[in-house]
This record gives C-alpha cells, sequence and structure tokens, in this order.
C-alpha cells in the first residue's frame, strides 16, 4: 500500500498572538504567546490543540502547494458567528502532498508555570 506524506506551513502570527522576549535559562529567549481562550483552541488530557481544515486548491505556476489551511470551527462556534466574521477567517499556511512516508513527535511538554516566573528552557 503506497502512503503519501503531507507537510506544510502554519503560519501561527495568523491566530492572536504576541512576539515577547523573555527570561530563559540561558539567557532572554524570544517567545510566541498564544492565547487558549481567543483563538478557539481545545484544552485536551495530552495538549492543546488547534483544529485544522484543509482545501485542495488548483495549482498555479510552478507552486507545489495542493491544499490551503484554515482553522477549524466547532458547530457552536459556527452559529454565533457571521457568515462575514467566518469568511474573514484567515488562511493559516498550506499543505504539499509527496509520496513516502513521516511521523514526528511533539517537542514541548504541558508543563504549566506562572505568569512571572522564568521559562523552564
Amino acid at each position: 500500500m503506497k502512503m503519501s506524506k503531507i507537510s506544510g506551513k502554519i503560519n501561527l502570527m495568523q491566530l492572536t498572538a504576541a512576539l515577547r522576549t523573555m527570561k530563559g535559562q540561558s539567557g532572554e529567549v524570544e517567545c510566541l504567546v498564544i492565547p487558549i481562550n481567543q483563538n478557539r483552541l481545545f484544552k485536551g488530557e495530552k495538549g492543546i490543540y488547534l483544529d485544522l481544515i484543509a482545501f485542495e486548491i488548483e495549482k498555479k505556476g510552478d507552486s507545489k502547494d495542493t491544499h490551503l489551511v484554515k482553522q477549524s470551527l466547532s458547530k457552536a462556534d459556527r452559529e454565533i458567528m457571521t457568515d462575514e466574521e467566518i469568511k474573514a477567517m484567515p488562511i493559516l499556511g498550506n499543505l504539499q502532498v509527496w509520496s513516502g512516508q513521516g511521523s514526528s513527535e511533539p517537542a514541548s511538554s504541558m508543563e504549566v508555570s506562572g505568569e512571572d516566573e522564568d521559562l523552564p528552557f
């Protein structure tokens, strides 16, 4: 059975987010702060999730992109938003479908720290 590999890029600055320089163990660390509730992220037992949906697109020119990526909203969220608000949801990134296989493990932990504490890394 032939499997596909999908690669892509997500622009996290399309979410409600802020770049901050914070104190880490080895000095200043540039960080991306993403509010959970404002971005409709799902907090589960094993992580915090951003639900995504990909839309297949027509290839243009030399582009290898096969899909555009947007945030997938729950039915409850969609029902309280206007059609204009739903259409205005930003494109978060793109995907490309390749032949082959691949997997990855999360690089961060679910360690919770206080607001005024230094970073654990």
